[in-house]
């Protein structure tokens, strides 16, 4: 199939008032309206001003989805991530990355909790059920890898005695992690396992936002790999690879009220996320264009998040905020970064990996052998008849001429041959 070219699905999550904004007498004010549009209203404007008239600082955004307080873990796994399982068995890249202010709930939509999973859980879930769909005609193997990227370093949180880890980019272009554990599983429970030991190796510290703050971005790695059984030699493997990211929130020291190592902190997570922004920027003015430099190299995040945001890869972004008036700046902010990457474009293929190329390659040696052993074996068997025959016709020959001679000697009436005197 030839690539086509797919725009970001962009969704939005508002979460519920919690208990320390309700203390504070925050109001609402995110309004959902309808399934695709949220009004953002400014807590400190006032209607009666009449020099602010058209001035007006609320604002409307229009999204793919849009979730409220109601919104179960489900329908926001089955509006923005179901879809994406059958792509990633067929051999297509897929990401899934949850963006937004610290406290805003974006741990919650991707890992959840053991009542309300979230969309870690139910995507390997229903990607293990298909796999098991295809048992029949395709041979698929699962691996998973799951790091963290913290104050700019990457650390394997399987495997965290391996210290920090290496970022590089192969010939082609593809970006690796060196050293990164790669763990094979058939088994949606097993990886959650492995998840949850992983997660209590990630840097979390509490904030006056978040009393579970994420300090880093979290990359869960999915590859899937799908060959078909049969006798072909030029068979094909497809390789799906699936992303799915909860990012560190970005914070104000204001809000945080964070001070020596929890400023540096949130100065890094800043620095990657403004990079991440101004590489969404870079993107959406030209719809993606790939004739528009985008700067990926500012950030370990956003060289690792180069094909989910402008490569080969189906994208989903879940933008989360909050509803209190306490934080409009911020959630303002949010909305005005995932309006843009509406706009980006990313160009999706199928990923074909032909491990049998060198048979493949002598296929037609192959053929025009097993042509030329057909050809000596039809040239023996010709052979081997010929031979079969030959006692016969020379027996035959001796007879026919042992009779004439005898008949020519003694036929009466006829001389003799002359012979020399």
């Amino acid at each position: 199939m030839e690539p086509k070219d797919q725009p970001l699905t962009v969704a939005l999550r508002i979460r519920p008032l919690n208990d320390a904004e309700l203390e504070e007498g925050a109001t609402v004010i995110a309004h959902k309206m309808g399934d695709q549009m949220v009004v953002l209203m400014d807590p400190d404007e006032d209607p009666e001003d009449p020099l602010r008239t058209q001035r007006s600082r609320e604002k409307t955004f229009i999204f793919d989805t849009v979730f409220d307080q109601q919104a179960s873990q489900e329908d926001v796994y089955l509006a923005t991530t179901q879809h994406l399982v059958e792509g990633v068995i067929s051999g297509y890249n897929a990401t899934v990355f949850a963006y937004g202010p610290s406290g805003t709930g974006k741990t919650h939509t991707m890992l959840g909790m053991d009542a309300e999973p979230g969309i870690y859980l139910r995507t390997l879930s229903d990607l293990f059920q298909a796999i098991e769909e295809t048992r029949g005609h395709a041979d698929c193997s699962v691996s998973i890898s799951y790091l963290e990227i913290y104050n700019e370093v990457i650390r394997d949180l399987l495997n965290p005695a391996s210290g920090f880890l290496d970022l590089r980019e192969d010939a082609r272009g593809t970006i690796q992690i060196a050293g990164i554990t790669e763990v094979s599983t058939s088994n949606a429970q097993e990886i959650m396992q492995l998840l949850t030991k992983g997660n209590r190796q990630r840097t979390q510290e509490p904030t006056a936002t978040n009393k579970t703050s994420s300090r880093s971005h979290a990359v869960l790695q999915v590859t899937v790999r799908q060959r078909s059984r049969g006798t072909d030699l030029a068979e094909e493997v497809h390789v799906g690879r699936l992303f799915m990211v909860d990012l560190a929130g970005s914070e104000r020291a204001s809000q945080t009220q964070n001070r020596g190592k929890r400023m540096k902190e949130g100065a890094h997570i800043n620095r990657s996320l403004l990079a991440l922004g101004n590489c969404i920027n870079a993107l959406s003015e030209k719809g993606g264009s790939r004739a528009q430099y985008v700067n990926f190299r500012d950030s370990k995040l956003t060289r690792l998040l180069k094909d989910a945001l402008g490569g080969n890869s189906r994208t989903v972004m879940v933008a989360h905020i909050s509803p209190a008036s306490t934080h409009f700046e911020e959630s303002r902010t949010t909305l005005l970064y995932a309006y843009r990457a509406k706009n980006i474009k990313t160009r999706v293929k199928r990923n074909l990996l032909n491990v049998s190329y060198r048979i493949a390659q002598y296929t037609h040696v192959i053929s025009d052998l097993r042509g030329e052993i057909e050809r000596l074996k039809s040239k023996l068997e010709q052979q081997e008849k010929e031979k079969r025959r030959e006692p016969g016709v020379r027996g035959a020959q001796g007879r026919a001429g042992h009779t004439a001679g005898a008949t020519s000697l003694g036929r009466p009436g006829r001389p003799a041959p002359l012979g020399p005197p």
